[in-house]
């Protein structure tokens, strides 16, 4: 039976022990209420404390029926209460209550539900307890027994909730959890939780206070805190202490903070993080954000007077940390001008190049730090991207005097529509840059090292440089260059199914140097067959390069009862004139040259705009494909390139020399290869070969493998690279790397990896790390050794990273260094 508005009074004239199979909307209302004013939760924030408690009573229809079920209806004229009595089942807008007695007292205006009570509300929130008692206006009274489930898996219990003045609820030995409980032992302790002897939730601050509270992991308690507050779940920002950091190593002692968050308002922020460290004293630190309307930008500033500058001494020698101040400042921003336009910027200025990484700003594998403006723009067809960098070395052997500052700008536009039923399109580039100092580096020795897989190393003499001992990575002076490319391509697809790609580009570029004076040694010194030493003082140079080609491919498809297999020769022809200018002016992006299977049909296979290739030229290969029936896919690819006339850009070696020794340096290429197969979506092995064309001998080999068996994912690469003189590797070149991780349970999970220099019979890098994750904690330890270069010293860096985060709590990072092991070169 459903009735009216007026429950109470239609229950009066009823007799006792009456059957109720229907009662109005006022009688429960209170009940719903109730759990809506003392046991809504909702998760707090990942800077927040526990789920808040006793948020404003959600709205109710006031035109909504009530349904009421029970067993029967008892009057009791003498104390004035109506109660409904046996499997009590109430729903009312949405919102449903639970229980084994539900009373309605009419002397104190109060409505009570008794015995394995249920009250779930129209949010989704289930509160659980023995008694609940609220006053008819809702603002005082208290829960015993109490429990209460939220939607997004949060819970605290009490054994009571004493509710006053309207805004404030205080839980009487009350506990907090973010953890689901055990589906096979739900009496058993979540993973962590919060015992406190009172937790007082006030509304109107909207803030949880906790009073004599302790920390329990698996129910073993391992903190106590007097007193501590937090956020409730209903504040994405408030104004408090976040949770403290640690970070220990060898030249700062220990340190340990405890940031302060402040919300000045919905938009903008600051957080103060001084930090305490044992040898150095205080590093004051902070950071200021704000959102606008179309961006966002913030402000960091960090600094300290150390109290040991001592400690920043290394068998001797001051290091970059050895001074009284240092400091730094560092902001980044980005704001959208309209729905094609962002610009932005990313700044660090830094006492010294060493401060970031001493102080644990960022971790020891970041070689630099970039500083940037930038101005980017993407159409339809088109991209713009207009930038200027600033690169803070961050190895203690770098020199800032010798790294450049940059101005870039890069646009490409397809146009939109076919010319001469092709694609065509334009690609422009302007590089400007400035350099204090020339960056030399020698070629006549591979320092014999474990971290020098790969690196240039040896003693180049600065006061003495000539060409065949010394490389100019970086000139110094000034140097601009702009350069502009239009490019047309047509594939045509004839009745036999080959395909021809006709293809044209003309390149323009234009470029003035400055060379500061360079050694008389390096400038006039001997050089090698091929070798084009940047000279000093003024240059310019126009060229231009015209190519026309054609690219011509003829699949060949097989289908068989195990598979479909695909044969595809391919050549590429291309006719253009001799590249002009070698070694005149500076090579800065073009130095980095490896012919693999990658760059094979490239029309220009130099990796930037400082060198064009010139000659013609053939490029030539067969392509395989096998698709097999539950077997996986094998592709494979050979290749060479053959230098067909005029001068051959790679034997003609810059600066850098970059092109000799390349493989392509010779009328006939290197032979390069790859090979690779997949036999499920979980394993596939890739090897990369380049063989020497006069003797076959093997001068690149790179195998790289990877597969996911069960629990354990591993990947291993593998590296082997014969000797090149001329850029400076004498000795060949064998490493492996390699990581795994493997999956104990459903939470815990092992990870590591290694890297071993197979010719310097050492390991340079170890990591190994667990970690523990599941819905409401995670956990992850590492460790990690690396070696890095210090000087003419090779150090291992020993350090450890701890992370510790507890849902709806925050989370926290304990850094350590291990110090350090070191032996010269």
């Amino acid at each position: 039976m459903t009735v009216g508005s007026s429950p109470f009074q239609a229950l009066a004239v009823m007799g006792p022990r009456s059957v109720l199979r229907g009662m109005g909307t006022a009688f429960v209302a209170g009940l719903l209420l109730l759990g809506a004013s003392a046991g809504a939760v909702t998760p707090a924030r990942a800077q927040s404390g526990p789920a808040g408690l006793g948020v404003a009573t959600p709205k109710t229809d006031p035109n909504a029926k009530m349904l009421v079920t029970a067993d029967q209806l008892v009057y009791d004229y003498k104390n004035d209460t109506v109660s409904a009595v046996g499997n009590v089942q109430m729903y009312y807008d949405g919102s449903s209550v639970e229980a084994k007695r539900v009373t309605y007292n009419r002397k104190t205006n109060k409505v009570i539900a008794e015995g394995n009570v249920r009250l779930k509300q129209k949010d989704g929130k289930i509160v659980t307890a023995e008694n609940l008692e609220l006053s008819q206006d809702y603002s005082e009274g208290f829960i015993n027994s109490l429990r209460v489930d939220t939607p997004d898996k949060t819970h605290f219990a009490a054994t009571r909730a004493d509710r006053a003045e309207g805004n404030i609820t205080v839980f009487q030995n009350g506990v907090y959890t973010a953890c689901e409980p055990c589906k096979d032992t739900p009496q058993k302790p979540p993973l962590w939780q919060i015992k406190a002897a009172r937790i007082i939730h006030n509304e109107d601050e909207k803030m949880i206070y906790y009073q004599d509270a302790t920390m329990e992991f698996f129910g073993m308690p391992i903190a106590y805190f007097p007193y501590f507050s937090s956020p409730d779940p209903t504040v994405k920002r408030k104004t408090g202490f976040l949770f403290p950091e640690f970070y220990s190593s060898g030249n700062t002692g220990y340190g340990v903070s405890v940031p302060f968050f402040w919300n000045i308002a919905p938009d903008r922020d600051v957080t103060f993080d001084p930090m305490f460290f044992s040898k150095q004293g205080v590093l004051l630190r902070g950071e200021w954000r704000q959102r606008l309307e179309n961006g966002s930008y913030s402000l960091r500033a960090a600094g300290i007077d150390q109290l040991d500058k001592g400690t920043f001494v290394s068998n001797g020698t001051p290091l970059p940390g050895y001074r009284d101040q240092r400091g730094m400042v560092e902001s980044h921003g980005q704001f959208a001008l309209n729905n094609y336009w962002t610009f932005g910027w990313d700044g660090t200025v830094v006492s010294d190049r060493m401060f970031l990484r001493d102080y644990g700003f960022v971790s020891s594998d970041i070689i630099d730090r970039t500083s940037q403006v930038y101005l980017q723009g993407q159409g339809d067809r088109s991209y713009f991207d207009l930038r200027g960098l600033y690169f803070l070395g961050m190895a203690t052997t770098d020199n800032q005097n010798k790294l450049p500052v940059v101005g870039n700008l890069d646009y490409n536009y397809v146009f939109g529509k076919p010319v001469l039923g092709g694609e065509a399109g334009v690609n422009v580039n302007f590089t400007t840059l400035s350099r204090d100092q020339a960056d030399f580096i020698s070629t006549n020795a591979l320092t014999a090292n474990a971290a020098n897989i790969g690196v240039l190393g040896g003693s180049c003499a600065l006061s003495n440089p000539n060409p065949t001992q010394c490389l100019l990575r970086g000139a110094p002076g000034d140097y601009t260059r702009l350069s502009a490319e239009l490019y047309w391509k047509r594939t045509l697809v004839d009745s036999a199914g080959q395909m021809w790609t006709p293809f044209a580009q003309m390149r323009v570029d234009v470029a003035q140097a400055n060379v500061s004076a360079l050694p008389t040694s390096y400038s006039s010194g001997p050089t090698l067959p091929g070798q084009n030493p940047l000279q000093s003082g003024d240059e310019s140079l126009i060229r231009a390069m015209p190519v026309i080609g054609l690219d011509y491919r003829y699949p060949f498809i097989s289908v068989q009862s195990w598979g479909t297999q695909t044969i595809e020769p391919r050549v590429q022809l291309i006719a253009r004139p001799n590249e002009t200018g070698i070694g005149k002016l500076p090579n800065e992006d073009a130095q980095s040259l490896v012919f693999d299977d990658t760059n094979l049909f490239s029309i220009n296979k130099y990796s930037g705009y400082d060198r064009v290739e010139g000659g013609g030229r053939a490029n030539v290969g067969v392509s395989y494909t096998a698709a097999l029936n539950q077997g996986g896919v094998i592709t494979a690819l050979v290749g060479q390139s053959y230098h067909l006339f005029g001068l051959n850009s790679y034997a003609q070696g810059d600066m850098a020399n970059t092109g000799l020794q390349s493989g392509l340096d010779t009328n006939v290429s290197d032979y390069i290869a790859r090979f690779s197969y997949s036999p499920t979506d979980k394993f596939e092995v890739i090897s990369r070969f380049r063989f020497a064309e006069d003797n076959a001998s093997l001068q690149r080999f790179e195998l790289e493998g990877r597969t996911q068996i069960d629990k354990l994912g591993i990947n291993v690469i593998y590296g082997r690279y014969a000797p090149q003189p001329l850029l400076g590797y004498y000795e060949e070149r064998e490493g492996v790397f390699t990581s795994a991780s493997y999956k104990l349970s459903e939470n815990w999970s092992l990870n590591g990896a290694v890297r071993y220099n197979i010719a310097q019979s050492a390991f340079d890098y170890t990591q190994l790390g667990v970690s523990y994750m599941d819905d409401c904690f995670t956990l992850a330890l590492n460790y990690i050794s690396d070696y890095t270069v210090n000087g003419t010293t090779n150090s291992s860096n020993n350090s450890i990273l701890l992370r510790i985060g507890l849902r709806t709590l925050g989370e926290t990072n304990i850094k350590s260094g291990l110090g350090s092991s070191s032996s010269s070169n």
